[in-house]
């Protein structure tokens, strides 16, 4: 009978550890939102985001076909990769969650700068941020977990380290 290190085929033992999970929510800036439109397809696009409190938050324009698709049906997902970040690749964390659309200017001002701080340095280049998202009509979605699964490909190659040897190859990172 296999043991869970034995068996590459159970992940369950691959996920990220809470630690990493937030070196990579810190690390990436980007990720995959989707959300089910009227017909019951699934869609997604790549976001920038802000991790802030346990939520994934994010910004568009309110005539944006997800904003009334969220609004209809709220459940949604954040898939978030390691690629292009310090933490190199192999790396992932999915989230499934409820979306709250905020269009009130009290969660707008923070989100903004929050949002723009996080990308900026400099007081001038935060304000030019701002002053670039506040436009009519923009919103702002919260993207709050429920669930989860996570992926980290150095433990699964801890766990068969004769199929290591060519880890460093970026083609052999995204195992599933």
């Amino acid at each position: 009978m296999d043991t869970a290190d034995d068996n590459l085929e159970d992940l369950v033992s691959c996920a990220l550890s809470p630690e990493r999970e937030q070196e990579l929510l810190d690390a990436q800036r980007e990720c995959v939102f989707s959300w089910t439109n009227k017909k019951g397809e699934a869609v997604g696009v790549i976001v920038s985001y802000l991790n802030h409190d346990g939520k994934i938050w994010m910004t568009c324009a309110e005539k944006r076909a997800r904003v009334s698709a969220i609004r209809r049906f709220p459940r949604a997902s954040v898939c978030i990769t390691s690629s292009g970040t310090k933490l190199g690749t192999g790396k992932t964390v999915t989230y499934k969650g409820d979306c709250i659309v905020h269009k009130d200017r009290e969660v707008l001002d923070w989100f903004f700068y929050a949002f723009a701080s996080d990308r900026r340095n400099d007081p001038e280049g935060v304000q030019a941020y701002i002053d670039h998202l506040d436009s009519p009509g923009r919103v702002v979605i919260e993207f709050v977990p429920d669930w989860t699964l996570s992926f980290d490909s150095e433990v699964l190659w801890e766990r068969a380290p004769k199929a290591a040897t060519d880890k460093d190859d970026p083609r052999n990172l995204g195992v599933s």
